[in-house]
């Protein structure tokens, strides 16, 4: 498509004075160049494609960066960052050095508040909205949460709340059915109630045009209309939910209508208490089937994020082993469903990230025993803990970055009562091009910390099913195993699992000489090619594979004080109450004098970028533990 309008769109302020055809010329320029644009590259797109008429709506009739618009998640961000004036830049979305996937407070003064985890907008809101009348200020507040959020605690918290303030804020639930899959649970069932309710929203439209016909005591008659419609609310829409939380909820309306949106947003931008507004959107509107169910789901799900084509496509060298192997949530996936066959007592749980974590073959397979509460890890680790107390074995799969989410529930519901919950997290350590929001960063350092739990991470694929198989073996309290957003390196689909000893490490490469390298996770390999390299050097090196990172293996590190004068530690987390520390600590406590290296993530929110580009320049690689050990051995100096 020859694109017209939008290049000259610099601002939001350039929307406002498009006449209505324009407005509609504007909304498939966008959605034309967004689609363009992210096949090439890669990113979220179907989420964007959604909201396209809604973002154009919104930025027409709200005098914004004045009045702020909160955006839930920023995956539906794309459209609002192209009409605030990064169109130039927006080839470098999610590119190392460029914009951000996600709305960014340091990108633009548009985003009002930035985020990459789900259900946080209206909480936010609220505090925006509050902060106004602390400050005396005169602007509009709207939050855009998808019913995907919305299945999140975290927003009927912060509903409760803003209804109790009478916060003045608009809370507009984008409901497209889903999140990253197609949303489950009760919430769901009541907004399809809403939807398909033809009596209510007939008789509704019916009063509202009676209303607008009469001239003469209109505010009276309307005052009655509105009583009349509440009561049948009250008689056909289940519960009344919004309303009973103190919102005035309007709706269902299409939200791809732009002059219907343009409208109804027009009319209830200056209410004084909160209001909801309910658009019905289709994922992905553009690309995906929009008229066979199934085919819709698939699409929505296919297209939620996609790759970057190949002349995009960043090439960064691999080992053909590497690409052979599959990525550790495959793995994690055919593991589950292997252990499904053989143990009964066993079952899965994730928040919303069936495809995410691998659980797809599991989901089909074992349907009774698999779980997703939707986007409510809290929920789920609970939910866990309760399943543990009853002999059944839940098996909990949540990225690293989403399970922060849930901390208290860790401690409270499952460490402190001792309950064997295996939780596997995916995307520990670098995430990738998603960013600081999902880098798993920080596990390591705070699961350590919690009394009785078993903190693990394995070196492929392999032992992967050794450690899970050991941690449904454990029954001593929550068990943890952390891999990485990438390949297993090493699976063998007919292999046997093996019981491993709690607190055991494994010796890859033994040495007499001076240096030991204690990895962990898939770090070990880079570990042991930094090893051969340097013995090219006459440097020899003791390669361990630390894949118990809690307890540690407290006779192999006694046995270090005698032998080695340099020890380097290895991890994809940050540094501070991370492995290497913990190593340390014990060493030096008992003696250790020699010279000691801690390689990880820093003390910093690490940008987004390729994985493998990112751990280079922070040293987490092969040539950083080089680096490290030939500092080390010119070095006699204590570096910890």
């Amino acid at each position: 498509m020859q694109l017209k309008i939008l290049p000259k769109i610099k601002s939001p302020a350039d929307i406002r004075d498009l006449s209505d055809s324009e407005l509609l010329q504007l909304s498939d320029e966008v959605r034309s160049f967004t689609i363009e644009t992210i096949t090439e590259i890669g990113g979220h797109l179907a989420p964007t494609l959604g909201v396209i008429e809604l973002t154009v709506a919104l930025h027409k009739v709200f005098d914004t960066p004045k009045d702020k618009i909160i955006w839930d998640v920023g995956h539906q961000g794309y459209a609002h960052k192209i009409l605030t004036g990064r169109l130039d830049k927006f080839n470098t979305i999610r590119r190392m050095g460029g914009l951000s996937g996600f709305l960014k407070r340091s990108e633009s003064e548009y985003d009002v508040f930035g985020a990459g985890h789900a259900s946080t907008s209206i909480s936010a809101a609220v505090g925006v909205a509050e902060a106004q009348k602390h400050n005396g200020d005169n602007f509009r507040v709207v939050s855009v949460i998808g019913d995907g959020s919305m299945t999140g605690g975290l927003a009927f918290e912060a509903m409760n709340n803003a209804g109790h303030l009478k916060s003045p804020m608009i809370v507009i639930l984008n409901d497209n059915e889903m999140s990253i899959s197609p949303n489950v649970g009760a919430l769901n069932t009541y907004l399809t109630k809403i939807v398909t309710n033809p009596i209510y929203n007939q008789i509704r439209t019916e009063i509202w045009e009676i209303a607008g016909k009469i001239t003469f005591g209109r505010k009276s008659i309307q005052k009655a209309l509105r009583k009349v419609e509440e009561s049948l609310k009250s008689f056909l829409v289940p519960g009344m939910l919004f309303e009973e939380l103190g919102f005035r909820y309007f709706g269902p309306i299409d939200g791809h209508d732009l002059p219907e949106l343009v409208s109804t947003l027009d009319r209830i931008k200056d209410l004084k208490s909160p209001a909801l507004l309910h658009v019905l959107t289709k994922k992905g509107k553009g690309m995906v089937s929009t008229n066979v169910d199934d085919e819709y789901y698939l699409d929505a799900v296919k297209f939620h994020a996609v790759k970057p084509n190949k002349k995009a496509e960043v090439k960064i060298e691999t080992s053909q082993a590497v690409k052979n192997a599959p990525v550790f949530q495959d793995v994690f996936g055919a593991i589950v469903c292997e252990v499904a066959r053989n143990r009964k007592d066993t079952v899965c749980i994730t928040a919303a990230m069936r495809e995410g974590t691998g659980l797809v073959p599991y989901a089909k397979e074992f349907s009774d025993r698999y779980y997703d509460v939707g986007i409510a890890e809290g929920h789920g680790v609970t939910f866990a803990a309760g399943l543990a107390t009853q002999n059944v074995r839940p098996i909990v799969a949540i990225y690293s970055t989403f399970l922060q989410r849930a901390y208290d529930h860790i401690i409270h519901d499952a460490a402190i009562q001792h309950l064997p919950v295996v939780f596997c997290m995916d995307r520990a350590g670098i995430a990738g091009e998603d960013g600081p929001t999902h880098h798993g960063a920080l596990d390591i350092a705070y699961l350590k910390c919690i009394q009785d739990m078993v903190v693990t991470a394995p070196k492929d694929g392999n032992e992967l099913r050794n450690l899970l198989y050991s941690g449904l073996d454990y029954s001593q309290g929550p068990f943890s195993i952390r891999y990485p957003k990438a390949s297993s390196i090493n699976f063998d689909q007919a292999g046997q699992a093996e019981l491993l000893s709690i607190g055991n490490w494994e010796v890859c490469r033994k040495s007499t000489g001076k240096t030991v390298i204690l990895s962990v996770g898939p770090q070990v390999f880079d570990g042991l090619t930094a090893a051969d390299n340097l013995s090219n050097q006459n440097i020899e090196c003791e390669v361990v594979n630390c894949r118990f990172i809690k307890p540690m293996d407290y006779a192999y590190l006694q046995s270090i004080i005698g032998r080695f004068e340099n020890v380097v530690t290895v991890e994809e987390g940050v540094k501070t109450g991370g492995f290497g520390e913990g190593v340390a600590a014990w060493l030096v406590t008992n003696g250790f004098k020699g010279n000691i290296s801690i390689i990880s993530l820093p003390d910093e929110f690490v940008e987004h970028g390729p994985r493998d580009m990112l751990l280079e320049k922070w040293g987490v690689n092969q040539k950083g533990i080089e680096n490290s050990i030939l500092s080390l051995n010119e070095s006699v100096k204590l570096q910890y």
